[in-house]
């Protein structure tokens, strides 16, 4: 009897060997389909994500403040409901390289699936019956003067005549906590420079009022401080004098990384009764465009307020008394 079940076991350990194969193939299809209907899925998904969310009918306003990246952008169109996903709008900016989105105000019709929508933010098609202009940051107010001068109906010479117009000035110091006497002092070029927040902005025409421009970004600039009101008013200096530091620190920095050094050394400098010594506040103060050629001599060496460079100006910044008792 057990010579003749031995061939049987035999037999059934080969089919055993045999079926192994059969089963890895198997989990292998079975991956291999899972993988494909995974794939397949996920283009699915993505083409459906990139098609519009409504109709044509249905149209939104929306803003794309200076600055914003893509992860922004992504986000402010969902929640205005005209994308259905931030990654894949995120997905296909990444794919087809899609860059420099424009600043401003949109209107966008919900039909519009993604490429449409990033062609309109690219090229710039903007909120209808609005006109736009975009006030680069780290400029002075003379820019400022032109770029009015060059995107509405008003004059260079309306923008300086409202800076000289003192119930105008009190008016604005009376509404904004951020503003204060110290930009009414006699020394001062433009009392309102530092104050105006680059941006894009949108107004219904060329006619618009240099009051109702300076409106605007003074709003946007009440804005951003007031999200940092407590942190300022514990440095124990004004805002003035802060927003002076800052633009003096930014036009010496060459790159972002060296402000921090430079806003230390500077202090340190105000802290020891020493002059800024910084070359930027004496090309302003003799309004000469930064970098355009080299200072003289004697630019450097006459007092003006705004020269950190000249006599009499230790311990102070430009058109301020000492700001460390």
């Amino acid at each position: 009897m057990g010579k003749r079940e031995e061939p049987r076991r035999a037999k059934s350990k080969h089919a055993a060997d045999e079926g192994k194969p059969k089963i890895f193939g198997k989990i292998v299809l079975i991956l291999l389909l899972l993988m494909i209907i995974a794939v397949i899925s996920a283009l699915v998904w993505y083409n459906m994500s990139l098609s519009g969310t409504g109709t044509s009918d249905e149209k939104v306003e929306f803003e794309i403040s200076l600055g914003s990246g893509t992860e922004k952008i992504a986000n402010t169109l969902q929640e205005k409901g005209l994308i259905k996903n931030t990654l894949a709008f995120k997905i296909y900016v990444k794919l087809n390289n899609v860059s420099n989105f424009q600043a401003g105000k949109y209107t966008i019709s919900k039909d519009m699936g993604v490429p449409e929508i990033t062609e309109s933010l690219q090229k710039g098609i903007l909120f209808r019956d609005s006109y736009n202009i975009t006030f680069v940051e780290g400029k002075t107010f003379t820019y400022v003067a032109k770029t009015i001068a060059e995107n509405t109906n008003n004059t260079e010479q309306d923008v300086y005549d409202l800076m000289k117009d003192e119930e105008y000035i009190d008016s604005l110091i009376s509404n904004y906590w951020f503003l204060t006497d110290d930009i009414k002092a006699k020394d001062i070029y433009y009392p309102l420079e530092g104050y105006l927040f680059p941006d894009t902005y949108s107004f219904e025409s060329k006619d618009v009022k240099v009051e109702d421009i300076f409106k605007s970004m003074l709003d946007q600039m009440d804005k951003v401080l007031s999200k940092y009101k407590v942190d300022i008013q514990t440095t124990g200096h004004s805002v003035h004098d802060i927003l002076t530091m800052s633009s003096v620190i930014e036009n010496e920095a060459i790159f972002d990384k060296d402000r921090k050094d430079i806003s230390s050394v500077l202090y340190n400098r105000i802290k020891s009764k020493m002059s800024l010594g910084c070359d930027v506040t004496t090309y302003y103060a003799f309004r000469i465009e930064l970098g355009s050629r080299d200072l003289y001599k004697n630019e450097i060496n006459t007092y003006n307020p705004y020269n950190t460079r000249g006599p009499r100006m230790e311990g102070k910044l430009p058109v301020r008394s000492n700001i460390y008792s």
